[in-house]
């Protein structure tokens, strides 16, 4: 009997399953409006240098004649590309001449221009205020703004590999509460900052916390949930997370202010750091760790909640102790990230899952950051994209039932490799025009979409897939492990974009290959977990490897291969043991069927 039997008896998937998904909905909700906020915070709106004759009214004054403020554009800021008024320059001196139609004197270009000495004006219809307009984010300084989003995807990484080694050690409730607090107040101070570099150490901060709050409240529903209902939850977890980018589309829309809209999507975490209290430790890591006696007291209080109150007379800490003897026996020792790598079964499911999280989080982000280059509405884009990802996320159970967890993930990661490649192939140049598609806008809007659903699937299939390729010692190191390489792609991806003008062809080569390339070695080298309880063990991990070849031939092998292949099935809540007291004695196999069974 193991972990997945001692859950059963505190009744399975119940009333308790169901208030800690609730509890965890609201900060799932709001976890992407952070990750994604600087598509509107950090917006840069249209501008140009300040000038006199637009921008003082003295000026305007002493200027004989009836001129209105396009003429004083005209004469005050030099063309720029598509005919438009230059965002960086401005001439020396007004150049009165390009106001006579007839005058070729002079032409424009020959004037003497300058940077923007005094300043911007920015267009404000859109947006009252973003922090690229306060700081001045534009023309020579348009490159911190890519910095800062390193920066921040860099707290990401740290969180992730820093945060799977302390859970591991301190327990994912107590992490849980200690991110949220920490978000709360990271993202408050920065509404009082003047200075940019402060800002992005804030922000720092806050992406470390986000990465510990996503890697918690993923592993306390995963080791909370059963077998058969695992998918199933996971995939309502990852809905969360495309309702609260719908979320921050329509709160972005109505708080055009980007310290406002900090305000509104941050102060909800102080509520949630204190509504998340009441939740339970994970108990298969307490027993896992050497801590039997708190876990049982965990699993007391979740057989109350669910209604079975007679298993806090069955369910003791010998009958735990006797069911749980193997795993904690194995377990010790098993607590260095350096284990994913010794261990031959782990190190391959490493080094895979590796570049599989790396691919996917770095395609990801090179998509859904790059909102401004899609379409003029960007809260409208905000909301489709969260759309299509809560439809896309709402099929993944449905998927992973039929097609298991390998080949959902592999055949998502091609096809959003292929429509990345697509959208970026798409001409931006208006002129180019093709009878079957004359708006091009719209087609790589298309692709971005398409693109953004396959991913949806693929982070809900990957919340799945993960936990059960690796044992409960090592489960919340190797997620940390994990996460911190995908958050490498990240702290690259806005390096990667800014190459886009010298190396055009770069940007779309590198987001659509790698999933391309990830979903090539997944199908040849991962296997298929789809059934099989979370793993507890290495041992585990290895009977999970054997099994499906002593089903294929239980009748040729062994003169009980009947009793066998049913106690190798994948029923609810039942494992095959190894026991000194029945199974595998000496050189005579001895097969001895469960009392429950």
């Amino acid at each position: 009997m193991a972990f997945a039997e001692l859950l059963d008896r505190a009744g399975g998937v119940g009333l308790f399953q169901a208030l800690q998904v609730f509890t965890l909905f609201l900060p799932s909700v709001l976890v992407p409006s952070h990750m994604l906020i600087e598509n509107f915070s950090a917006a840069v709106p249209s501008h140009r240098c300040w000038v006199p004759l637009l921008d003082n009214s003295t000026a305007q004054a002493g200027v004989p004649g009836a001129l209105g403020p396009k003429d004083f554009l005209t004469v005050s800021i030099p063309p720029g590309p598509n005919n438009e008024p230059h965002r960086c320059r401005r001439f020396r001196q007004p150049q009165w001449q390009l106001l006579d139609p007839n005058g070729t004197a002079t032409n424009w270009s020959e004037a003497a221009t300058e940077p923007c000495v005094d300043g911007w004006v920015y267009d404000r219809s859109t947006f009252t205020s973003t922090f690229v307009s306060e700081w001045d984010l534009v023309c020579d300084h348009k490159g911190l703004k890519p910095i800062g989003q390193s920066l921040y995807m860099t707290g990401l990484l740290i969180g992730s590999f820093s945060w799977g080694l302390l859970s591991n050690r301190f327990g994912r409730k107590w992490i849980l509460n200690l991110c949220c607090l920490q978000v709360a107040l990271a993202n408050i101070g920065m509404i009082f900052v003047s200075h940019f570099f402060i800002y992005c150490g804030l922000r720092v901060l806050s992406a470390f916390a986000i990465s510990g709050i996503i890697m918690t409240s993923g592993m306390l529903l995963v080791e909370w949930t059963t077998t058969r209902r695992r998918a199933v939850t996971m995939t309502i977890l990852g809905c969360f997370y495309g309702l609260g980018q719908m979320a921050l589309g329509a709160l972005a829309f109505t708080l055009r202010d980007w310290r406002t809209l900090q305000v509104a999507v941050s102060t909800p975490f102080f509520a949630i750091f204190l509504i998340c209290w009441w939740l339970p430790e994970s108990a298969r890591w307490l027993i896992i760790t050497g801590k039997p006696e708190q876990g049982l007291q965990e699993l007391h209080k979740v057989a109350k909640i669910n209604g079975h109150k007679e298993a806090t007379k069955s369910l003791t800490i010998e009958v735990l102790m006797s069911s749980m003897e193997e795993e904690m026996t194995s377990a010790k020792g098993r607590r260095s990230v350096l284990e994913l790598f010794l261990v031959p079964t782990l190190r391959w499911r490493t080094c895979i899952m590796s570049l599989v999280c790396f691919s996917q989080v770095t395609s990801y982000y090179g998509l859904v950051l790059d909102l401004q280059n899609l379409g003029n509405d960007i809260f409208l884009l905000q909301v489709l994209f969260g759309a299509v990802d809560l439809l896309a996320r709402s099929i993944t159970a449905f998927l992973l039932s039929f097609l298991g967890r390998r080949t959902t993930l592999a055949s998502f990661q091609a096809m959003a490799g292929l429509s990345i490649l697509a959208n970026k192939l798409v001409p931006q140049d208006p002129t180019v025009t093709l009878f079957l598609c004359p708006d091009w806008q719209t087609l790589r809007t298309v692709f971005a979409v398409l693109g953004k659903g396959c991913f949806g699937i693929i982070f809900s299939c990957v919340s799945v897939y993960k936990p059960e390729l690796y044992p409960t010692s090592l489960r919340m190191t190797a997620d940390g492990f994990l996460q911190s390489v995908g958050r490498l792609g990240t702290v690259i991806d806005p390096l990667i974009r800014m190459t886009q003008q010298s190396l055009p062809l770069l940007v779309p080569v590198v987001y659509s290959a790698l999933p391309i390339t990830s979903c090539l070695v997944l199908l040849l080298f991962l296997p298929e977990t789809q059934g099989f309880p979370l793993p507890d063990t290495i041992q585990d991990l290895e009977n999970q490897n054997s099994r499906p070849r002593q089903m294929n031939r239980p009748f040729l092998s062994d003169p009980l291969g009947r009793d066998h292949a049913i106690l190798t099935s994948s029923l609810e809540g039942t494992e095959v043991r190894k026991r000194s007291s029945g199974l595998f004695h000496g050189r005579n196999h001895h097969y001895a069927l469960l009392p429950h069974l």
